[in-house]
């Protein structure tokens, strides 16, 4: 773990796993609320996931989890930055 995140790339080399240091669950209406602040469109809502599109599109897990779906890793790190650093701790 490094900048209070881990960043995994997914098999397909499509998208990354991020996970945030520390995070075990999530209010998915808080931090739904401010992704989609942040710019984001909202797309599926469930108690299961909730996805978003934007600069990139993502899927957040109620565990913290967020799949970064771009194979631009700097803007992957953007976004678990933003993630770990304002969303996951609402």
């Amino acid at each position: 773990m490094s900048d209070g995140f881990a960043m995994e790339l997914c098999g397909n080399k499509a998208a990354w796993q991020i996970v945030p240091e520390g995070v075990t669950a999530i209010d998915l209406d808080a931090v739904g609320a401010l992704i989609q602040a942040s710019g984001y469109t909202v797309g599926i809502q469930t108690r299961l996931c909730w996805t978003f599109t934007g600069p990139c599109d993502l899927t957040l897990y109620p565990s913290g989890k967020l799949l970064v779906k771009t194979e631009n890793k700097e803007l992957a790190r953007e976004v678990a930055s933003l993630h770990t650093g304002q969303w996951a701790h609402a």
